[in-house]
């Protein structure tokens, strides 16, 4: 076996194992919908006896029991009816149960994992995958494995039952079962090549679907319209012609099958019809193995159409498994440490840091510096130059390549990554806003803070009136990502947000960057008096807003290059008093 096949069959039987954890808590059910289809399959079997009794009966005189015989039958007709009832009822309620586990399963999977994970996937794909394939898993795992299984119990007793009606006949059958398995063992290991494949097109047209919606009104300013249909135009055609194939596929192997099994058949009943004129069977036997022949012949056909389907599961079962068996770059310790954060000591040890999807850039570069609890410190520079990478490392959205970063002198990464950012709250330069009320966006912030709670700290973000002023008031659906707020709205709200976490450490990335003088100033006092009890760390390109700030870290293609007061840093010279005369002569003093 070559390294490739034993790649795949390993990635085959670890897709497999994936799902026994999603099935083994509900053995119960798995017991009572296996005895629902031994049931069924039991009673399928018997109704060819009772069919050649009641036909072998029609030349006797006893007229009761042809009436016996014909009440048996339709009392094997409603166990038949009853069972399979059961069965479906059991196996579609486990489907529906161990498909929404594993949807939530993957969710949280995803929801967890640090940026670099989305720096090599399209969030379109991961929703493909947690809708469109767990669609494919459950039609397997509700029907076709049931099915399945039913055929197969049917084509054993079938053939055993067979032996028993005539051994000459049953043997002239099995001739061809060679000429039925070849084909389905050889194009049922392309059907799963073509179904991973198909799969993947499709997850390639959601993920580009959902960022061309996530970005609608920029392809609409820019009359990019065409051009971005034909981009989904081509992923879609790639994606049917890929289906189409795997269709084609599909059909030429159930045709092979079926036409081999039913000619068998009818060369069993040509010969067996012989039999009878010449007195070797009686016709009731006859009819008994026909109807066994034609139960075994749709089994065999059955399972050839399910064997594609499961094939094309399987490829979706792969694509699940990945994401729950993926590995993350940044994972939280074995044993954690109970973080104790009360202060907010902040500390960079001689981190330095690149990027995964850019590692031939430093992004930072041995940066050291210590942050005293309730200090505010800003942070300034040029584009580029490593500002928001420290707030991605001291979330912890990544771990640094060397050098350590210590929160009230812990390693984070020593703690639970959920525990420490409890004691962080965050405005990023772009504010995130859910699609829900306005005051269901702050409370995000705190999710269990009080109506009076919001309401208090719109005021302190000066975003209070004009929530007031929306149609529903705070309630007021704001839309998805936003849309129906100005982009100073939106940023109000997300400072609201980070007022009402009040938690110990602040992180403000262009916090006010979207306001207008007026807001600005107002939620800049509102931001002076929230720093004042908290450790503040501020991102700025406008030097007005930073002034006031205990210290200044002036940094530059990833490296720290002054440190100081405003006006320190201004009699200094250098590249923050370069930034400051840009700035300030440009009439931004005025602003200030």
């Amino acid at each position: 076996m070559t390294e490739t096949e034993e790649r795949a069959k390993s990635k085959k039987m670890s897709s497999l194992r994936g799902l026994l954890p999603f099935l083994l808590p509900y053995r119960g059910l798995l017991v009572l919908a296996g005895v629902a289809l031994v049931l069924t399959a039991s009673v399928s079997l018997i109704m060819p006896l009772a069919v050649r009794r009641v036909i072998d009966s029609f030349g006797g005189e006893d007229a009761g029991l042809l009436d016996r015989y014909f009440a048996a039958a339709l009392g094997i007709a409603l166990l038949l009816a009853l069972g399979t009832a059961l069965r479906y009822a059991l196996v579609t309620r486990l489907g529906e149960r161990v498909v929404t586990d594993i949807r939530k399963a993957v969710f949280a999977r995803v929801i967890g994992m640090s940026p670099s994970f989305y720096e090599n996937i399209m969030t379109g794909e991961v929703l493909s995958r947690i809708t469109t394939d767990t669609t494919l898993v459950l039609s397997v795992i509700g029907s076709s494995i049931s099915v399945a299984l039913r055929n197969v119990l049917i084509l054993a007793g079938g053939l055993v039952l067979m032996m028993f009606t005539s051994p000459k006949m049953t043997g002239l059958v099995l001739l061809i079962v060679p000429a039925v398995i070849i084909p389905i063992l050889v194009l049922g290991r392309r059907l799963r090549v073509l179904s991973r494949e198909n799969q993947d097109w499709i997850a390639a047209s959601s993920g580009q679907a959902s960022e061309v919606l996530g970005a609608v009104q920029t392809v609409q300013a820019y009359a990019h319209e065409p051009q971005t249909k034909a981009a989904f135009d081509e992923v879609s055609e790639k994606s049917f012609v890929s289906a189409k194939t795997r269709i084609t596929t599909r059909a030429l192997m159930t045709a092979i099958v079926i036409f081999l099994v039913f000619a068998g058949v009818v060369g069993v009943l040509w010969i067996g019809t012989r039999d009878v004129r010449s007195g070797v069977l009686s016709a009731g036997v006859l009819v008994q193995f026909v109807i066994y022949a034609v139960m075994v012949a749709g089994s065999v056909a059955a399972l050839s159409e399910i064997w594609g389907e499961l094939q094309r599961a399987a490829g979706a079962t792969e694509r699940l498994v990945e994401l729950l068996n993926i590995d993350d770059t940044v994972n939280d310790p074995i044993s954690p440490v109970a973080p104790n954060i009360a202060k907010g000591h902040i500390a960079f040890d001689s981190v330095r840091f690149r990027y995964p999807a850019r590692p031939t850039a430093t992004a930072l570069d041995k940066v050291s510096f210590e942050i005293n609890p309730g200090e505010t410190v800003a942070f300034v520079g040029p584009s580029g130059a490593g500002k928001s990478t420290l707030f991605q490392l001291l979330l912890r959205f990544y771990d640094p390549e060397a050098g350590k970063i210590t929160l009230d002198h812990i390693d984070l990464s020593h703690m639970k990554r959920s525990e420490f950012r409890q004691a962080m709250a965050l405005v990023p330069q772009d504010p995130v806003i859910f699609a829900a009320s306005a005051r269901e966006n702050i409370r995000f912030g705190r999710p269990d803070a009080t109506d009076a709670e919001v309401e208090d700290a719109a005021r302190a973000a000066a975003a209070f009136d004009f929530i007031s002023a929306l149609p529903q008031g705070f309630d007021t659906y704001v839309g998805e990502r936003g849309v129906m707020l100005s982009g100073g709205q939106k940023q109000r709200i997300a400072i609201a947000r980070a007022i009402l976490r009040n938690a110990p450490v602040l992180l403000l990335d262009e916090a006010t960057s979207a306001l207008d003088a007026e807001s600005e100033r107002a939620v800049q006092q509102a931001v002076d008096a929230l720093s004042q009890d908290r450790t503040t760390l501020i991102i700025a390109h406008r030097l007005a807003t930073v002034k006031k700030a205990d210290r200044i870290v002036v940094m530059d293609q990833g490296a720290i290059v002054a440190v100081g007061t405003h006006d320190e840093l201004v009699a200094q010279g250098g590249l923050y008093a370069r930034l400051a005369r840009l700035q300030f002569s440009s009439g931004e003093a005025d602003a200030a």
